[in-house]
């Protein structure tokens, strides 16, 4: 069954990489010719060579836990890529998995102590992460200059391939609570443990068979603890908080407000801040307070809650637990067939609100901080 879906094989010693140089012309040819190298899928999974892989810096007790053991590993067909790493469906020990391998350029120190960095980071965060909504870490080598990192495979990939899809302002109500409910409880449970994403998007965010969402792409999250010792800002412009874009000081609300951006293309299933460069938009939003405009068709209570999302002033958003409370809120209105309208902390409990469990009436009067 594997050969048939896959056409894989293993990974083996490639005998000629050890003498394969580059000739030592301009430093144009030189990238030229090791990106030539690297583009044969063949040559990124040869690499991987069961007999010399490196084990991770990590205790002698913890090494065998998760350390990858390439003998079982089978790599597949491509399906995603990036500037320095590739994605492949494969099958480790006989589960069906995605292959990240991160290429570690050897001639440029910047870049490869950055990438370097990243896995390091993304392997010990995710292999600490355990919650329904985090796609889940399996195993992990690095055999220089490829490292690679085993995840469970979500079938249907990216919320953003799965937004592109859809006609604009198609997903109902019911779809975009869903779908918020997933992301923000695997941020909630992030949050708690001291974890800061830094790049929420929807690219990151990954559909399985049941088409639920689970937060993936750890490579720029740090501990929140440790997230100042970072230089410049982190992330994708289109989902960044503004106080990132000017790297001012920041906190997990950066997440939040990400979350406010992604909410938004729930409800509208386009790309934020379509038609302007990643650099335009953020501009927009850092200098000129801009944010997607809101559809007519958007529920009140959801927009809303977008807005305190995406405030300007962190304080202003909420945390991912009062997101979850509120959508849980949303989500019992809907099951039980009653209007969508906004769940506010601030109207104190009387028999209206037993009665809706939380539905209360929108006041056009509240306050709203863009």
């Amino acid at each position: 069954m594997a050969a048939s879906c896959f056409n894989p094989f293993r990974p083996r010693k490639n005998k000629s990489s050890k003498s394969l140089s580059i000739p030592s012309t301009s430093r144009i040819e030189s990238d030229n010719m090791e990106r030539k190298r690297f583009d044969s899928l063949e040559s990124w999974s040869m690499i991987l060579d069961s007999e010399n892989v490196e084990t991770w810096e990590v205790p002698n007790e913890d090494r065998e836990e998760w350390t990858a053991d390439l003998s079982q590993l089978f790599i597949g067909n491509k399906f995603a890529s990036g500037a320095h790493s590739r994605i492949y469906r494969g099958i480790y020990k006989q589960r069906a998995v995605a292959v990240k391998m991160v290429r570690i350029p050897t001639h440029k120190e910047e870049t490869r102590a950055l990438l370097e960095h990243q896995f390091k980071s993304e392997v010990a965060l995710l292999s600490r992460l355990y919650h329904p909504n985090i796609v889940q870490f399996i195993a992990a080598c690095k055999k220089p200059p490829v490292y690679c990192i085993i995840t469970e495979y979500m079938s249907q990939g990216t919320l953003r391939m799965y937004l592109n899809k859809k006609e604009p302002y198609s997903l109902s109500v019911e779809t975009i609570l869903r779908l918020a409910l997933d992301i923000s409880r695997g941020m909630e449970y992030l949050h708690s443990q001291g974890v800061i994403h830094r790049d929420l998007k929807s690219n990151n965010l990954l559909l399985n068979d049941e088409m639920r969402v689970k937060v993936a792409d750890f490579g720029t999250s740090c501990l929140e603890t440790q997230c100042m010792e970072a230089k410049g800002n982190m992330g994708t412009y289109r989902w960044m908080a503004p106080e990132m874009i000017k790297e001012k000081p920041y906190t997990r609300k950066v997440d939040v407000y990400s979350f406010g951006i992604v909410l938004w293309e729930l409800t509208t299933a386009l790309l934020p801040f379509q038609g302007m460069t990643p650099v335009q938009a953020a501009f927009a939003v850092a200098e000129k307070n801009e944010r997607p405009p809101l559809a007519a068709s958007c529920q009140a209570a959801i927009g809303h809650l977008i807005k305190r999302c995406w405030a300007a002033k962190p304080s202003k958003r909420p945390d991912f637990s009062e997101i979850v409370s509120a959508l849980d809120k949303y989500d019992e209105c809907v099951k039980e067939g009653l209007p969508l309208t906004l769940h506010s902390a601030l109207v104190t409990k009387n028999a209206i609100i037993q009665r809706f469990k939380g539905c209360v009436s929108i006041n056009s009067s509240l306050p709203v901080h863009a």
